[in-house]
């Protein structure tokens, strides 16, 4: 027996990055296409999925072919936010994960070696929102073993976020006005 038959496994390093399909992991995921070219990394886009309710709640009544449609509109729905982000450049060697795991486990699990790099949305900026919807980032961030890439969100002008707030919904019922397909007001 050689020596190289008693070495652990090797394998490549990862860049893990969590999909959600919101802005916050688009951007992620777009930074992490850029690590995994730039080092030579497998990318590792993974969703992880809950039963409605968590598994607490599912264990009281399973029933398993719910079970199955839920994990199949999990990889639709990673499948949709890797399309919508721009897609996987053909020079990158990629793996797409859908879990069944609460996600910040999951994303340290997949990304567990010092080599990996884990990328997260960095999600929104104000306060309150950070504590309401931060609970995966925090979690994955504080217990990672590999290092930890928080990607900012992507900036809307504050032109643009004034004219959405007064948006209303007879808004999307007119036809677009003009060439540049702008709605009309009024």
């Amino acid at each position: 027996m050689n020596e190289t038959d008693l070495s652990p496994a090797v394998r490549p390093a990862r860049v893990v990055v969590g999909v959600t399909g919101s802005a916050s992991s688009a951007a992620a995921l777009r930074r992490a296409v850029y690590e995994a070219r730039r080092t030579g990394s497998v990318l590792v886009p993974v969703l992880a999925w809950e039963p409605p309710g968590g598994e607490t709640v599912y264990r009281m009544a399973p029933e398993p072919r719910l079970a199955a449609i839920w994990a199949h509109k999990a990889a639709e729905r990673l499948e949709a936010a890797v399309a919508a982000s721009g897609g996987i450049p053909d020079d990158v060697l990629a793996e797409l994960i859908v879990v069944r795991a609460p996600a910040a486990y999951a994303l340290n699990s997949l990304a567990d070696q010092a080599n990996d790099l884990l990328v997260l949305g960095a999600g929104r900026r104000n306060r309150l929102a950070r504590f309401l919807h931060g609970h995966v980032r925090r979690c994955a961030a504080a217990t990672a073993a590999a290092p930890v890439l928080l990607v900012a969100p992507p900036t809307t002008p504050r032109k643009v976020r004034r004219e959405l707030r007064n948006l209303t919904p007879e808004d999307f019922l007119r036809p677009p006005d003009g060439p540049g397909g702008r709605r009309g007001r009024g």
